[in-house]
């Protein structure tokens, strides 16, 4: 007779029966015979415990048939609850629970064997009842212990970098567990670092808590750590640089996890440690998202975003990709961009699809005929010229796009009926002093204008420089140090506000949520950064011998920028990190005759400047 053959749900790899019974007794025999041991000392305890320790009471011939019935019982019980069917870790939680299941099951059984069998041959009825729980006790020791030894043979091994984790939480904890069963790990954690007191006596798997975060020095000294990782989920900018200023003293190297949303979502894993960045010192600052307000505007809704193809607008798109919406248009100008937006979301950058439009915000009659054909429910207008210096020389493209481009946006969305319309804009519009600032302080005017005009939620969200963005602070930096310098930078005091591309588009969808009509909404950018710390971090991280030149700051450009305007106000109604101010509202009537005016001079200044 042919061997009986299984084939494996998704390995496609044909099993015979003999097959399944070795890998059963390889992995799980140990275990299976630690349960069979478990029920018969359980039983025999229990009938000593009935018979108030008269062993000769007892009848071993009956008492040996129902350990061997529950031994029959057990294996039968293991395999339908999957304990021996490799579903649950050996000795988590989760077997645990399983297995108050399992000996459940098996008790019933087994007490009615013994109560229709041996309950006249000297097998009481309570003899199972007694038996459970100290077979519960015994099988839960064993797998402990199984556990333990299983763990200790993973431990990382000599050559492994003695590692101090700095927060004893949740991160902390299950990045200790980890690190410390990663026989191939390059760390391994030899104590830990937290302020709260409370803390103070806490151990993990033999790592205890040896201070706080002021006695890192000493710390590091007496077990000789060279590693430091911040294992705290909510850690910002501020935090990040004063680790690092520690770590450096001690003479340590700081690490850091991947912020505790991404865990969270399984975008990261606790194992993805890295060494800080200088992304991490001045641009993380940790966003916890009201998921529920988001989701009411943004699911099953046809959204549209324009400048996609943009630093902040692919980012925009994908993150709200993940929000279900029913359409997600996606416009630009620029194809080439279109295309690797499509392929981030999409997978494929085939540009053949409806969710890619090309086409330009200046073209009012276009972006009107596009709007009434696919009538989109949410708008994020991202598309903008930025850059301060090139809009003072030329300061009639920053009025065709930032201004007139907005306001076609603006008045396709009216003609389309949209109900929810986010203009993107920047700190620069806060008490403008450059064409830039200006021209997106009109932008906001008229958003707030359109939102009085048709009583739909029509706002603005304002934030800082933002951190690897196309021709941003950063890149540039590390170009200008690859090429072996000088670097430059405009002003020794000169201090920025700086966010990440994820975190600032995570708050600006969260925005788009919240804010209510004609708005203002300022993300919270933490504290204000100096340029030149900036630079000479990044020159440090580099290792090479590179000039700071200072040319002075540009026209238009000023020395510290601010979020909120004068008489703007500055409440925070709904989320921590998002304040709410008003502007004032500006008709395209007005506009037409007054920003021409405008135009005008700030083309002079632009022109002054040159001469």
């Amino acid at each position: 007779m042919p061997p009986v053959v299984f084939t494996g749900i998704g390995a496609g790899v044909p099993e015979t029966v003999s097959a399944r019974i070795a890998h059963f007794t390889r992995q799980y025999g140990l275990i299976y015979l630690l349960d069979v041991l478990s029920w018969g000392i359980g039983i025999v305890a229990a009938l000593v415990l009935r018979f108030d320790f008269e062993l000769s009471r007892i009848h071993w011939g009956w008492t040996l048939a129902v350990i061997g019935v529950t031994a029959v019982l057990q294996l039968i019980g293991g395999w339908a609850f999957w304990l021996y069917r490799n579903r649950f870790e050996v000795g988590s939680f989760d077997e645990v629970r399983v297995l108050v299941l399992d000996i459940t099951a098996v008790m019933v059984v087994a007490w009615v064997f013994a109560f229709l069998v041996g309950y006249g041959n000297g097998i009481p009825r309570s003899t199972l009842i007694i038996a459970a729980p100290i077979t519960f006790s015994l099988m839960g020791v064993s797998r402990y212990v199984l556990r333990l030894y299983s763990e200790s043979r993973l431990k990382p091994g000599a050559e492994a970098e003695r590692t101090l984790l700095y927060g004893a939480g949740y991160l902390g904890v299950q990045s200790a567990k980890r690190l410390l069963t990663d026989a191939k790990g390059s760390l391994l954690p030899v104590g830990f670092i937290d302020d709260d007191p409370l803390k103070r006596h806490q151990e993990v798997r033999g790592v205890k808590v040896l201070g706080g975060f002021d006695d890192l020095a000493a710390v590091a000294r007496r077990t000789r750590a060279s590693r430091l990782i911040v294992c705290i989920g909510d850690a910002d900018a501020t935090l990040m640089r004063r680790v690092d200023e520690a770590a450096d003293r001690a003479g340590m190297t700081a690490m850091v996890l991947p912020p505790l949303e991404q865990i969270l979502m399984n975008s990261s894993a606790i194992s993805d440690l890295r060494e800080l960045s200088i992304e991490d010192l001045i641009g993380r600052h940790p966003v916890r998202l009201n998921m529920e307000s988001i989701a009411e505007y943004l699911q099953d809704k046809r959204v549209l975003v324009t400048g996609a193809g943009g630093s902040i607008g692919s980012e925009l798109s994908r993150q709200l990709a993940r929000f279900a919406p029913r359409e997600l248009m996606l416009l630009d100008r620029d194809e080439t961009a279109l295309q690797e937006t499509q392929l981030s979301i999409s997978g494929h950058g085939l540009l053949d699809t409806n969710d890619v439009v090309l086409a330009d915000i200046r073209d009012a009659e276009t972006l009107q005929r596009l709007f009434l054909e696919r009538r989109p429910e949410v708008v994020f207008h991202a598309a903008a010229l930025k850059h301060l210096p090139m809009l003072e020389q030329y300061p009639d493209e920053a009025w065709k796009t930032n201004v007139l481009g907005t306001l076609n946006v603006l008045r396709a969305a009216e003609a389309a009926g949209v109900g929810t319309f986010v203009n993107i804009s920047t700190d620069k519009a806060a008490n403008p002093t450059s064409v830039l600032g200006h021209s997106k302080r009109v932008a906001e005017k008229l958003t707030a204008w359109m939102a009085e005009r048709t009583g739909q939620r029509y706002l603005s969200v304002r934030f800082g420089n933002v951190i690897g963005s196309r021709g941003s602070m950063l890149p540039t930096f590390r170009a200008l140090i690859e090429a072996g310098g000088p670097l430059t930078v405009t002003h020794p005091d000169v201090t920025r506000y700086f966010m990440t591309i994820p975190e600032a588009c995570q708050l600006v969808v969260q925005a788009g949520g919240i804010g209510r009509r004609g708005e203002v909404l300022i993300l919270d950018m933490g504290e204000p950064v100096r340029i030149l710390d900036v630079a000479k971090r990044m020159i440090a991280q580099s290792g090479k011998h590179i000039e700071i030149v200072f040319t002075g700051l540009r026209h238009g450009e000023k020395l510290h920028e601010v979020l909120t305007g004068e008489g703007e106000g500055n409440e925070r109604p709904f989320h921590p990190k998002i304040s709410h101010a008003h502007v004032d509202t500006i008709s395209p009537e007005v506009l037409d005759h007054e920003g021409w005016v405008a135009r005008l001079d700030l083309t002079e200044a632009a022109e002054e400047r040159v001469q």
